[in-house]
């Protein structure tokens, strides 16, 4: 059996639209969550009185959001299809996601958008959609679930298909090429298994439509390109970087280049899962030692690259970003803290450039200050040297979040680099 291709998918929507059923029913019918673990849920379920929410609690495993603080600690995340190995990114419904999906290794390839056929479009619908957008994510598709709820009527279905084809285009989607599906996420229509009780649909079902996404390509080509997660000195192999390959190919043997500090080293040895490999290639999460490095030169945060090609040190850089929340307004001299690849810095907002409609992603002129929902292009100056690309060339290495007063306020990718000199 040949392994299947990896591909990081993300469920976005509405919080009471079922994305969290939609993933339960997604493990259980493609064999992922077993039938006593199911069972346990529903028994589970049905003391706190809510009898149909045990596929819900697979994903919501935090005591705050079940009530009595039941807690059954299910850390499923993955799938699998006849094409694909899946990993869910984070659990759907937090607040939080969003940092999850834009930093940490696992970049979303595609998304799920759940809308319920019952509430149609959401403010979080848009809102999720829109950042689905901005953050590059192409490959969407969409489940209007709860049919179940609507008597399985395909009038209500195309009502809200309308709502979000209008939404989706509106903000820069091409809705040709995304599928909209009729879907019972509790009953298990159109997600894994095709519905009996839908016959005026035709088309394809959730599983289906991922069978047809495209692994984004491997950039093997590019310069090389490994933001460190971690650092070791380990006896008698010295200086031991761990990160995951994001561009390029490393072979034992080559020379490598450490920014932002400039050091220079040889790689000896590279592992993987504490086997050897003679090479490495972008997806793969690798220690290797490098010869002729100082550990001070080395820290998390810093990118391996080519020599010849060295990753960019940003004296400051042009972005696209979205506000997510934020108490009161960005404006310039604004300075919280960027989370991009591996790398926490304090960047200050030097220029607002120009704020866009979101809908349409027109210029609307130059703002004086950002609030929650608005998208603008901006400049942002690091206070610490640091290791920013654009996100066209390095998607890994130019897509961040922003956090300030313990949550994610911002969101955004980058469009230019102005390199220090």
């Amino acid at each position: 059996m040949a392994e299947l291709q990896h591909m990081n998918i993300v469920f976005i929507g509405h919080v009471d639209a079922g994305k969290s059923t939609t993933v339960g029913r997604l493990l259980f019918d493609t064999g992922a969550l077993p039938e006593q673990e199911l069972r346990k849920l529903r028994e589970e379920a049905e003391k706190v009185g809510k009898p149909t929410f045990e596929f819900a609690f697979v994903m919501d495993t935090q005591k705050e959001e079940r009530e009595r603080g039941v807690t059954i600690d299910i850390s499923h995340k993955e799938f699998k299809t006849q094409k694909y190995h899946f990993t869910i990114i984070d659990a759907p419904g937090h607040r939080d996601f969003v940092k999850n999906m834009i930093t940490g290794a696992s970049q979303a390839d595609a998304a799920i958008l759940v809308v319920s056929a019952k509430d149609g479009v959401q403010p979080h619908t848009k809102e999720h959609a829109f950042l689905a957008k901005v953050l590059g994510i192409s490959q969407l598709v969409v489940g209007v679930n709860k049919m179940d709820a609507v008597n399985y009527d395909r009038i209500k279905f195309d009502e809200v298909k309308t709502q979000i084809t209008n939404l989706l285009k509106g903000i820069g989607y091409k809705t040709e090429e995304i599928k909209v599906i009729p879907i019972s996420a509790y009953n298990g229509d159109n997600i894994v298994k095709k519905s009996d009780k839908m016959d005026w649909y035709n088309g394809p079902t959730i599983v289906q439509v991922l069978d047809e996404f495209k692994v984004p390509p491997k950039p093997v080509d590019k310069p090389l390109r490994i933001p460190i997660q971690d650092v070791f000195t380990i006896t008698g192999h010295g200086t031991v970087p761990v990160g995951r390959v994001e561009a390029g190919t490393l072979k034992p043997g080559q020379t490598v280049v450490i920014m932002p500090s400039g050091a220079k080293g040889e790689v000896k040895k590279i592992e993987m899962h504490h086997q050897e490999l003679n090479q490495a290639q972008p997806g793969d999460n690798i220690g290797f030692n490098i010869k002729g490095i100082d550990k001070k030169d080395l820290k998390r945060g810093d990118v391996i690259g080519d020599p010849n090609n060295p990753p960019k040190v940003a004296e400051e850089f042009t972005a696209q970003v979205v506000v997510l929340q934020h108490p009161t307004a960005i404006s310039n001299g604004y300075t919280p803290v960027f989370h991009l690849h591996t790398a926490q810095f304090a960047g200050q907002f030097i220029e607002l450039v120009e704020k866009k409609d979101p809908k349409s992603g027109q210029p609307v002129g130059k703002p004086d200050f950002l609030k929650t929902g608005d998208v603008a292009v901006v400049k942002i100056k690091p206070l610490k040297p640091v290791v920013v690309e654009k996100y066209q060339d390095y998607p890994a290495l130019g897509r961040f979040a922003i956090r300030d007063m313990g949550q994610t306020v911002a969101a955004g990718i980058v469009l230019d680099v102005k390199e220090k000199q």
